[in-house]
């Protein structure tokens, strides 16, 4: 009976008829169903061709000279970039890109040592290990080259020779900059920004006046970039200084 009931309902039903999509109605129904897929797809092949691009150094500016900065309050943006630029025209090209590029390698811990957040200090310290253990920075810009010297006692002395293990005689291993005839020399400009919720101004000279100069040592065959160019600008920043 139930047969009979189906075959009734039925009777007039008759199978679809096939259609054949043309080309572009196949373009479009594909699209339909995958445009996000494609655009998953296309973010991720940017992301890792940024990645290998980065891993490979295109694009970036490597310097030829590498500056450290140790100190209890960062450098106002203005008087480092001035720094930067100053001393380039006194070096030179040495990856051969075609300019002289000097970075400053900023390690403050934002206050002095009863003042600085301990998180500043692990971090500042943190840096400077790293920037010694990977040979990066050549010169060192201190406001307490003692401290620096009985901490990581990596500086070179003025003589070129390298302190033995446990010499403390720091002073054997800076100049001030005031000392330095060939760095007061130098035009730095002024400065003029908010630090700390504070406004600040000056004169650049006036924030190096108070610091101390020199250069790391080498124990082993392994040295930072560049290192005769590096003696060279060594050389010529320090000429005429009174120790």
């Amino acid at each position: 009976m139930a047969s009979e009931y189906w075959k009734w309902k039925f009777r007039d039903v008759q199978p679809e008829e096939k259609v054949e999509l043309t080309p572009e109605q196949k373009r479009k129904n594909w699209w339909h169903y995958h445009k996000w897929h494609v655009v998953l797809g296309a973010v991720c092949l940017a992301a890792l061709i940024s990645v290998v691009l980065t891993m490979l150094g295109v694009g970036k500016t490597f310097p030829d000279y590498q500056v450290a900065y140790v100190a209890d309050y960062p450098l106002p943006d203005a008087a480092a970039e001035a720094l930067q630029n100053a001393l380039a025209t006194l070096g030179e090209d040495c990856n051969g890109d075609g300019k002289v590029v000097v970075q400053l390698n900023q390690y403050a811990t934002s206050g002095d040592s009863e003042t600085a957040n301990p998180y500043f200090v692990m971090a500042a310290t943190t840096k400077i290990m790293a920037d010694l253990s990977t040979q990066e920075s050549y010169f060192f810009l201190m406001d307490d080259p003692q401290e620096f010297q009985l901490g990581y006692g990596a500086l070179r002395r003025l003589d070129g020779t390298n302190p033995a293990e446990g010499d403390t005689d720091w002073q054997s291993c800076c100049l001030k900059w005031t000392d330095c005839p060939a760095l007061t020399a130098l035009d730095l400009g002024d400065y003029d920004e908010k630090m700390f919720d504070q406004q600040i101004a000056g004169e650049s000279q006036d924030l190096f006046s108070k610091l101390y100069i020199a250069r790391r040592g080498f124990w082993s065959e392994e040295t930072c970039s560049h290192v005769e160019a590096c003696d060279a600008l060594w050389d010529k920043i320090t000429e005429g200084a009174t120790a």
